[in-house]
This record gives C-alpha cells, structure tokens and sequence, in this order.
C-alpha cells in the first residue's frame, strides 16, 4: 500500500511541475526541460508493459491538457512506456533485476542509470521534437533542441533524485 501512495503522489508531483513549471519556462535556443519521464524510470522493475502504457498515457495525457499541446506529451511518453522493458532487457545485470530495488541512480549506480535513462530520454526528447515540427526540412532544429535539451533535463532528474528519492541503506 505504501508503494502505490508513493507511486501516486510522485505521478501528480511530476503532472503538476512539468505543467506548471517547466513548461512555462523558455530558456532559449529551442531548450525545453521535461522530467516527467523519470516517473515511469522509477517504476518497478517488475511492472507490466500495460501498466506501463496506462500510466504513461493518463501522464501525458494529463500534461497535454494542463498545457494545450495536442498529445505532444502523451505520444512521447507512450514511446518511453513502450521502450522501457526493452532497453531494461539489454541492460539487464548478469543476475537479473533485484525486484526490491528501484530503477534510480543510487540503486542501480551511475553507470546503468546513465546509459539505461539517457537512452529513454534521448528517445523521448527527439520523439518529442519530432513531433511538434513534424517537418524532416527542419531536421537541423530537431536536433538541436534534442541535443541541447537531454542533458540539462537529465541532470535535473538527478537532482530532483539526490533531493527526493531515498538512498539505499548499507548492507
């Protein structure tokens, strides 16, 4: 029970600053923070690809309608949602995951975190941007924004997980 409030009140944390706060923000150069991805991240490792899915398009979906964008939001995280147990797969420890753990940077380590969340995040971003230009002739400002907006957004989930998401005790 104590996981599903967690679950619950991270999905409207996440829905509430993405919407309220970061995309209300115009840093320049065509840079837009999106952390709400670092939800389904978290998730656990056991969760079924429909849960995924679900959760992923009431996300969105939710987000689109606070910020008027047309399904923007909810197409990109469906892609993350969709992916996830796919790359988790290839990324999989030798042993398989640890069911008690979470998929955050203090669990499974700098290394995993990196590769695993930077890959669905680039995947993200570039559906995103993808989208909202929907024109290949603008290919050169796709990229841009992508590859100018992954890391700031990347590093801010890190963040946000060194203030909020508990450490693992030492065993």
């Amino acid at each position: 029970m104590k996981l599903i409030i967690t679950q619950l009140i991270r999905f409207v944390l996440f829905v509430l600053i993405q919407a309220l706060v970061f995309n209300q923000l115009e840093i320049g150069l065509g840079i837009q923070v999106m952390i709400y991805p670092l939800f389904l991240m978290l998730l656990p490792f056991e969760t079924s690809v429909l849960v995924l899915l679900l959760l992923a398009f009431i996300m969105g979906l939710s987000i689109d309608a606070i910020s008027d964008t047309y399904g923007l939001h909810t197409s990109s995280l469906l892609i993350v949602a969709y992916m996830r147990p796919i790359i988790f797969n290839i990324f999989a420890p030798r042993e398989g995951y640890d069911t008690i753990k979470e998929a955050s940077f203090f669990e499974m380590g700098q290394r995993w975190f990196t590769s695993v969340f930077g890959l669905l995040l680039l995947i993200h971003h570039l559906w995103f941007f993808v989208f909202e230009m929907f024109n290949m002739s603008e290919l050169p400002l796709i990229l841009q924004k992508t590859i100018l907006s992954v890391p700031l957004s990347f590093l801010l989930c890190i963040f946000l997980q060194v203030i909020f998401v508990t450490k693992p005790k030492e065993r």
